[in-house]
């Protein structure tokens, strides 16, 4: 059996029974995926502990024009790391530009840029990621639990988070409310 895809570019979206609740209902945009492992940063939670200002002061960086924003809870891995995801109009120090789609930066300077309104068009914050070793993703799509579709500025950007994994799935041509846990018999 080939291995699917790669998927940088794209979004990875949850099954209903996934079997595990850090990833139900999850959107993740897809970062890196390749022959030694896959980098995605989860869109579907905000943290309610912690803002973008917040962060900023933590990190001694006046807000100035930022808007104060949510942080989206990126995933499991290393909860404490910082990432911006944003439109590929701004290259820091460590962007990583994905499939010409969007772009992920996870230095300060995107957030001093941002806050000096020099940086990225659009953009949201996230702290961990959702990370798999080699392998480990494309055994799990075959398993179970996760379906692949494009990824869309629109959502990302514009779709609050609650409501991202819903329109993914209408955006594929799949109603949400017609996905259930488990499997038919023929």
């Amino acid at each position: 059996m080939s291995d699917p895809p790669y998927l940088a570019g794209q979004f990875l979206l949850a099954m209903p029974g996934i079997g595990d609740p850090r990833f139900e209902r999850s959107v993740i945009a897809m970062c890196a995926h390749d022959a030694g492992g896959a980098f995605g940063l989860c869109l579907h939670a905000e943290l309610d502990e912690i803002s973008v200002h917040e962060l900023m002061a933590q990190l001694d960086i006046a807000p100035g024009a930022a808007p104060d924003a949510p942080i989206l809870a990126g995933g499991p891995v290393e909860p404490q790391r910082g990432f911006i995801l944003h439109t590929p109009d701004y290259a820091g120090q460590d962007t990583c530009f994905v499939a010409g789609r969007w772009a992920v930066t996870s230095t300060r300077d995107v957030l001093t840029a941002i806050a000096d309104g020099k940086g990225p068009r659009q953009w949201v914050a996230a702290l961990g990621y959702a990370g798999w070793g080699e392998g480990q993703l494309e055994d799990e799509m075959r398993r179970h639990g996760w379906f692949s579709c494009p990824g869309s500025l629109a959502i990302i950007f514009e779709t609050p988070a609650a409501l991202r994994w819903a329109r993914a799935f209408r955006e594929a041509g799949v109603d949400p409310s017609m996905l259930v846990a488990g499997a038919g018999r023929a």
